[in-house]
């Protein structure tokens, strides 16, 4: 039988090192469970604790707090508007060591050296050359992937889409009112690459992870029965820009509904 490993020694198995910069993507329902079944610790900050302790000082987390509530004209609130992609970004927006992203969108709890460079840049599009997706590729960070599928999870693929300049989505302002850090409100328009309507196609993204392990970019293994799974995200930009712009692989599939 598996050997369970307890929370706070999770990170280790990563392979991360001093100085890494690292996103975390998660699912951390099987976990917490695997943890109260052992009775091990189930607070989230032992592990978030635990990331910090390898990478140290000059490494960076970035977690994703993202909300679409803007893009139905609902007022972001930058301390009150919550995370709405699981327990662990609501956690980090509780720490007083993390700080958050401007975009009302495609926001992030940052933790480390380039805290400050991330929270201060008040980017426009929300895969934009100066979102936190630039500074992931740039410093090919490690995209961690607990119990979550690269297929609904791996939102880097639609930063590559803009910066690749796809024809199948298109820039699409959204306008509502902002309650920025300093409590001041203001209405404000961002943007995110959006799939064209009117175009009737259908866009199906497929798992590039073999890909991904072939070009030494990815590693995958199970711990306490969970699928967890590292991903460098500056090495695999050209493999995904490669199949934007060829679909030589059709891990990137665009077709109308008749051809569906």
């Amino acid at each position: 039988m598996e050997e369970y490993v307890k929370l706070r020694d999770l990170p280790k198995l990563f392979g991360l090192k001093e100085g890494d910069k690292v996103w975390i993507s998660s699912d951390l329902k099987r976990l917490l469970y695997a943890c109260i079944e052992h009775e091990d610790d189930t607070d989230l900050n032992v592990f978030l604790d635990g990331i910090i302790d390898i990478i140290g000082p000059t490494g960076t987390i970035l977690v994703p707090t993202f909300n679409w509530d803007f893009c139905k004209g609902k007022t972001f609130d930058y301390y009150k508007t919550p995370c709405k992609t699981g327990s662990l970004g609501k956690m980090a927006l509780k720490r007083k060591d993390f700080k958050r992203t401007k975009h009302p969108i495609y926001s992030f709890a940052v933790w480390g050296a380039d805290k400050e460079e991330l929270c201060s840049v008040d980017y426009k599009s929300s895969f934009g050359v100066e979102s936190p997706f630039t500074y992931c590729k740039d410093h090919n960070a490690k995209n961690i992937f607990i119990d979550v599928e690269c297929q609904h999870s791996f939102t880097f693929v639609h930063y590559v889409e803009e910066m690749e300049g796809i024809t199948y989505r298109y820039l699409k302002d959204f306008t509502a009112d902002y309650i920025d850090e300093n409590g001041e409100k203001s209405t404000r328009t961002y943007s995110m690459n959006v799939r064209d309507l009117d175009e009737d196609i259908f866009i199906t993204i497929y798992p590039f992870e073999e890909d991904f392990v072939k070009a030494g970019a990815a590693r995958r293994f199970v711990a306490n029965g969970i699928d967890m799974k590292v991903i460098d995200m500056g090495t695999v930009y050209p493999i995904i820009a490669d199949d934007v712009n060829n679909n030589r692989s059709r891990k990137i599939c665009t077709y109308t509904s008749q051809e569906k």
